[in-house]
Parts: structure tokens; sequence; C-alpha cells
């Protein structure tokens, strides 16, 4: 038998080093799946249970081995199912490939079954590359093209194949009018600013006497260079949440995440600086960079369409962060250090008020038990080699505060797009990605409902083919959806509405105990650090359910208690059901969590 056009996907996928590619079967990529059979498996077929799960597999997969994540849905509900997580992609700037199928190229047009026109519902998701698979010649280009533009990118592309398309014989394109050959080799290849934009840079930076640096995911392979620069400047590092794992936790000077569910240090860092050096970040939240016109600023991102967008940057250096950096910090004055030695210890004194802070907040009682505590305990627990995701919610709140990164672990979220339900199916994709290292994935009680505990069938199916099988799925089961419950209090002056908020309380760990899992129920703060140490020792994937109080606040690092306390007295206005004592004592709960001005 000849070679069809799906057995030359797979021959080119594999070409391309591609080893995983997720999804969910389906008639129209049957010729696709036949084509698998005889190509035993190669490269691995990874079978979701739904296609969006397939997409965030990818997606876990691509950000954890950086590299293409390819995934695969069939015509119609298939397609339309890939796209949030292909959005995600999109967004969080990630090489996806989707391929697609299509109905048969006779019956389009006709309104056949499973009949989308998927051109037009791709064109925003993958507006860098989709094409559509008409003759086989056409095959090479398509494919390479899009593998390309989606590393060249960082973006999802799609290439659609009608069904009868991949049946067809395969030959290559000729040497012909009208006919586009290909070839494979992606060479690598750095971008840099030019030297007189360096040195602009360097007179900024050399200028200030407090500064400070904000990292994205954009840093994550310039470790070393940040740390250099930043010791250079004398300055604090506050980190994106898709950078959380750019740079360690344990260096004195980095004061963790920014934003909403940041860090008081990070806030105090950007209020008080007059030079901000951003790498490899688009942090969209304005309000939380210095104020307009106090601080004069630098920005490095890869990307000339992502940079100078958040601030009124005075430099903006288009290149690799690791190269770019390398020619910058020659340009530093190497005197910067003694000038902005105050700054800096102020700095890490700020850091170190905040630690206890945490930890303070951390040891409150709560009924039954301190989410905060949940995240507290493990960060003491985590393996140097971890590989952290961390789904939409108040659990995100705990991640981004609590957990000090360090060695080589690996860690992220939905950052852009903040899609609930991406915990799980990302963990899936990272135990892919690294099959040696231990995953954790830390999800809500409503993310866990919507997408995590079907995805638990998945892990349960390939635990067998990772070398280390360990697979935490952490479950902070609060019954309630609780980050919109707060923005409910804090943004409106509303009660929690509880037809739109209130969660059943699932049996997540019975539920892994079904299907061959560890599940461990925890209701008491006593058995929390005894759960963690079971389910990092546990031989395969392990479910904790803690049971956590739905009133310990979230607390922007920002706020005041003047306007923390409008949030409590928006629960007096008929929060909490029943007694006005209940409606009291969550505002005492509220209080007592109230971290006090500048962490004190």
């Amino acid at each position: 038998m000849s070679a069809t056009v799906a057995d030359h996907i797979l021959e080119r996928l594999r070409a391309w080093d591609v080893e995983q590619v997720f999804g969910y079967p389906g008639d129209g990529v049957n010729g696709l799946l036949a084509a698998w059979g005889r190509a035993v498996d190669r490269p691995r077929f990874v079978q979701a249970r739904h296609e969006e799960m397939a997409a965030f597999q990818a997606v876990g997969y691509a950000k954890f081995g950086r590299r293409l994540g390819v995934c695969v849905a069939t015509s119609g509900p298939g397609a339309v199912h890939l796209l949030n997580g292909l959005y995600d992609t999109k967004l969080d700037h990630v090489p996806v490939l989707a391929i697609v199928g299509q109905t048969d190229r006779s019956a389009m047009g006709g309104s056949y079954q499973q009949e989308v026109d998927l051109h037009t519902l791709y064109k925003d998701v993958a507006s860098d590359f989709v094409e559509t698979v008409t003759v086989p010649e056409q095959l090479p280009n398509v494919l390479d093209r899009a593998i390309r533009t989606a590393y060249a990118r960082r973006c999802p592309t799609a290439v659609i194949i009608p069904g009868d398309v991949q049946d067809l014989a395969y030959s290559p394109p000729p040497h012909a009018f009208k006919s586009v050959p290909s070839s494979l080799d992606r060479s690598g290849w750095t971008a840099l600013p030019s030297p007189s934009a360096l040195r602009r840079a360097a007179e900024v930076l050399n200028a200030g006497d407090k500064a400070a640096i904000l990292v994205g995911q954009g840093a994550a392979g310039a470790r070393a260079e940040v740390e250099e620069i930043a010791e250079l400047l004398g300055a604090g590092v506050a980190k994106a949440l898709l950078g959380k794992d750019a740079l360690s936790d344990e260096l004195p000077y980095v004061t963790g995440s920014i934003g909403l569910l940041g860090t008081r240090p990070s806030y105090e860092l950007m209020r008080d600086c007059d030079t901000l050096l951003t790498i490899g970040s688009s942090f969209p939240y304005a309000q939380f960079l210095p104020e307009f016109g106090s601080a004069r600023a630098v920005q490095i991102d890869i990307d000339p369409h992502m940079i100078g967008m958040r601030y009124p940057y005075e430099v903006n250096l288009v290149g690799d962060a690791r190269a770019t950096l390398r020619e910058l910090i020659p340009l530093i004055d190497k005197d910067r250090r003694d000038v902005c030695r105050e700054w800096q210890d102020e700095i890490k004194a700020g850091v170190t008020r905040w630690k206890g802070v945490l930890a303070r907040r951390a040891g409150l009682s709560a009924d039954p038990v301190n989410p905060e505590y949940v995240a507290h305990v493990l960060d003491g627990l985590l393996p140097d080699n971890a590989v952290i995701t961390c789904d939409s919610g108040s659990v995100a709140n705990w991640y981004a505060r609590h957990l000090t990164l360090r060695g080589d672990m690996r860690a992220s979220l939905s950052g852009t797009l903040a899609t609930m339900g991406c915990g799980v199916p990302y963990a899936i994709g990272a135990k892919f990605a690294h099959p040696d290292r231990p995953a954790i994935a830390l999800v809500g009680d409503g993310a866990m409902q919507m997408n995590g505990m079907a995805e638990l069938v998945t892990a349960a199916k390939y635990r067998h083919r990772w070398d280390d099988p360990r697979l935490v799925v952490a479950v902070w089961n609060n019954q309630d959806l609780n980050q919109v419950t707060w923005e409910m209090r804090a943004m409106e002056g509303a009660p929690s509405f509880l037809p739109s908020q209130a969660l059943p309380d699932v049996p997540y760990a019975e539920f892994a105990r079904s299907i061959g899992l560890t599940g461990i129920r925890v209701e008491r703060p006593e058995d929390v650090e005894d759960a963690w140490r079971a389910a990092l020792s546990a031989n395969g994937p392990a479910v904790l359910d803690f049971r956590t109080d739905p009133a310990v606040p979230p607390v922007p690092p920002h706020a005041t208690w003047e306007q923390f306390e409008s949030t409590a007295a928006s629960v007096l206005k008929g929060d909490a059901d029943g007694a006005s004592v209940v409606k009291q004592g969550l505002k005492s709960k509220m209080q007592e969590f109230w971290p006090g001005d500048g962490g004190a």
C-alpha cells in the first residue's frame, strides 16, 4: 500500500521531533487514526477526555517542555472544543500546532453533518497561520510553515485536513510552476537591539538611584544575567505570574509576584523606585507599575509587537533577553552597587517582613482549614525538581504568595486568559514533557468540577508511562466559587449571590480511590502536613481534598485598611446567610487576616 497523506503527516511530525500528540478521536480524523495504527503509535497519541483538555495538555507540554505542543481533533464539535485551550496558547505566547479534521471536500458547502466553517472559526485564534490542505502536494509546505510559525511567533497555528484528503495517496510537490516545495531545518537565531539603543538604555539605568526590575516568562532563559544586572543596579526584582519560575525566590532582593495576587514588597518596590527595567513581560496592570513620570524606564522584549505598551518606556530594546542583557551588562556603571546599597537593603528588609506576615496569616485558625496554611505547608515540602501548575481562582493567590521557587522548579498557570480548568491538564502535559519529575496541580473545587475530575481518568490511564509516577492534585474545597465571591464583595460592594457561587461538596478523594489513585480527605489543620507527605511519596497520582475556609480573604497588597473595611462592610449587608453573629464573625475573620500597613 502506498503512503497516504495521513501517513506523511505523522512522518513529518516525527521528522520535526514531535513525540506526543494530545487529542480525542472522531470520524473527521479517521484517516489519521488509521495511519497512527500503521505507525505503531509514533508519535504517541495521548487520549484526553475532551478536546479542550487535549489543547490544555499541549499547552502544558509546550510551556514546561519549551518545545512545540501538538493537539488533534475531529471536525465540527471537536474543532470547536479546542478553542479555549488554543486561546490560552495565543495569549500566553506558547507554540502549539492544532491538526483538525474537516468533512470531505465533496460535501463542503452542503450543510453536511459536523460541517463548520473552520477558517472563519480559527481566523482569530490562529491568526498567524491557518490553512486547509486540499491536495497532497500542498501538505509539506503547509505543515512545515505551521510549525515554523508556531515556533517563531510563539503562537497557535492550525492545519485543517478534510477526511478524504487524509486517505489520498501522498505525492510530493513537483519541480513545477505553482508548486511550493518545503524543507525541515529550523536553525536557531538570536535577535539583538542596535548598539545605540543599548547605550541609551544604559544611560537611563545608570542615572537612577532606586532601580526596580520586573521579569516575566521571557526572562526564563536569562536567569544568570538577570541576577547579575540586579546586583549591579542594586535593584529589587518583582515577578509577573508567568515569570514566577524565571528567578529563584531564595534571592533576598526578589520581592515575589506583582499585581492583585502579588506581594506587599513588590507593590512598594514599584511605588518607590525611580528606574524600571522590564524584561520579557507584558504585565498588563499599569496601576501596579510606577506612577507615570515618577520613573524612567527601559524594556526588553523579543516581540516588537508587544513592546512599549504597558508603560511610557524611554528605551524599548527588541531582542532576546539573555543576549540583550549580555550586551547591556558591560555598559552598566560598576559603582552602582555601592550607590544603591541602602535602597536594596530596604527591599530585603521588606521581603523579610512580608515573609513574617505570610507565616502569621498561615498560622491563623480557620473553619475548618486555613487555605493559606495548605500552601504554606507545601512550600517547605516541595521537591527541588517539582513541576507546579495552578488553576484560576482564589487558589492562585496562595500559589503566588506562599510558594518559594528554588533550584530547578518549574511553575505556570493561565496567565493572560486566566481560564478555569487548566491546572490538571497542564500537569498531565508537563508529565509527558518531564516524565522523570513530580508534578503538582493546585486547583479550586470549581475548576476541579469543571474539568479536573475527568482528567484524573487520563492520569490513571497513563501513569505507567512516567518514570516518576507522582502527580499530586490538591483541591482547595471550600464549596464556593471563591475568587468571584470576593470580587463581588470588593468591586461591587455586593454580598455573595449563593445561586451562582455555592458549589456542592464532591467527594474528590473517594472518586480518586474509585479509579485506582490515592485519595485523602483533610478536614483538620493538624492533618495537612501528613497528607502532603503521603501524596508526595505515593507510587502514582494522588488527590488531596482539603476542606478549606471560604471566609479567608485574598487581601490585595496595596489595600489600605479603610478600603478593606469597606469590603467587610458589604458582608454586613446580607452576606453569609443566617444570624447577624455569623455575618459579624465573617467581618472579624477578615480583620484578623488583614496584614497590616507595610506588613508589620
